[in-house]
């Protein structure tokens, strides 16, 4: 089984063939889907996403480039939205996005420790953006862990090593998009090859950064077995092998997916 633990379904050109879209997927081993929710506006089409397709299950969250826009939501909502459906297992995408800073830090920031509180009342997991932010990351999920546990998901990891080994060290999961088989890449193959394969997932991020060889492609859901035999290439250890430690890890995490 692989599993794809961040796509965007909702997100063109999928949304236009989503049936499609995932019967490609089931065809390249792809047995269930997370897609991932950045807007409140867009949250009604994705659930709706989730409640058609029985291997499709969503999230609830604010992605920061929309921190500005979402300023009044707070811990409550967040915990309100994601108890009306079964198939709602996540809290995200929320995080520090300071390299396009679409909304201004302090916005960004307030969101995500909100996000924070959420899975924290919750005990549903926590997907994290961060990009050109891992000091004020770090701070924050360390900050907070230190008040009250929760369970979190560095999605697309493409920091440094000693970020990875520092969040590893809080107990994060982190996950490996098509990023990491460009061939610039070379720094974050070496990082995914420390990081140990209990806490490793995998996601394509689709429709965006598709792996080589389909690199500039529009990405989608069953482009993941590029990025897997990748990384267990990397590992020096078998794709069906990889395959079942990483979905292992995502059941680990997303514990009530896991009891359903």
């Amino acid at each position: 089984m692989i599993i794809d633990s961040h796509c965007h379904l909702d997100y063109e050109p999928m949304s236009n063939e989503i049936g499609a879209v995932i019967d490609r997927a089931k065809k390249s081993g792809v047995k269930l889907l997370l897609t991932i929710s950045t807007e409140d506006k867009k949250f009604p089409k994705i659930l709706d996403i989730s409640n058609n397709y029985k291997q499709v299950y969503c999230t609830y969250g604010i992605h920061p480039h929309e921190s500005k826009v979402h300023s009044k939501i707070k811990c409550k909502d967040i915990i309100k939205k994601t108890k009306l459906s079964k198939k709602i297992v996540g809290i995200g995408e929320t995080g520090l996005d300071f390299y396009y800073n679409h909304s201004d830090e302090k916005a960004q920031i307030s969101l995500f420790i909100e996000h924070i509180h959420a899975a924290q009342h919750s005990e549903l997991p926590l997907i994290v953006h961060t990009r050109s932010a891992e000091k004020k990351t770090f701070e924050i999920i360390e900050s907070e862990l230190k008040n009250s546990k929760f369970k979190f998901l560095i999605h697309c990891f493409t920091g440094s090593k000693n970020f990875a080994h520092k969040l590893l060290d809080l107990g994060a999961y982190i996950s490996a998009s098509g990023v990491v088989t460009f061939k610039k890449s070379i720094e974050l193959a070496n990082t995914f090859k420390e990081i140990p394969n209990d806490r490793i997932l995998i996601e394509t991020d689709s429709p965006y950064l598709a792996p080589e060889p389909l690199r500039g492609k529009s990405n989608e859901p069953s482009y993941i077995i590029h990025t897997l035999k990748f990384l267990a290439n990397l590992k020096n250890i078998d794709s069906d092998a990889l395959s079942k430690i990483t979905s292992n890890n995502f059941f680990k995490l997303f514990g009530k997916l896991a009891d359903e």
